[in-house]
């Protein structure tokens, strides 16, 4: 049975949402969320950058990062998805409760559940790539494989 999920509110699955309020280092900043971590890399090593690390709210970085007045990477299509991995894999690594949620969905497909969203989601008629999903079931598969590795 796959597991759905979309709103950080929905239990249990809602802090798989990279605008779950589980933040992480990275390169020796902290970000709030995933969603900031993601957004500002469009940006990375510039202004723009810590416009989005500082935004009060996922959503508003978000917005900023989908601000196409702001000068997206050139290379943005090409790295994007690894971006998301690691931030992704931050997220989980730095928080134990959710490492071990996400372990605990054995082998079950993971599928965001977003509406509005054909590539990180399944859209609202579930042709969608479900990309975060499909990360998370990377994710899953690296801390399993860590494990071991102990």
């Amino acid at each position: 049975m796959a597991i759905y999920f979309y709103s950080t509110r929905e239990e249990p699955y809602g802090c798989f949402s990279n605008f779950s309020s589980h933040g992480f280092k990275v390169d020796g900043k902290w970000w709030p969320t995933s969603e900031h971590y993601f957004q500002a890399q469009k940006f990375a090593g510039t202004e723009h950058e810590l416009v989005i690390l500082k935004a009060q709210t996922p959503k508003m970085a978000a917005e900023f990062g989908r601000d196409r007045r702001r000068p997206l990477r050139s290379d943005w299509e090409e790295v994007k998805d690894e971006i998301m991995l690691q931030a992704v894999l931050h997220k989980f690594k730095t928080h134990i409760a959710l490492k071990e949620l996400l372990l605990a969905t054995g082998d079950e497909e993971i599928i965001e559940d977003a509406p509005g969203d054909y590539y990180w989601g399944i859209g609202r008629d579930g042709s969608g790539r479900n990309q975060l999903g499909i990360t998370l079931m990377q994710v899953r598969s690296l801390l399993r494989q860590s494990d071991t590795d102990k």
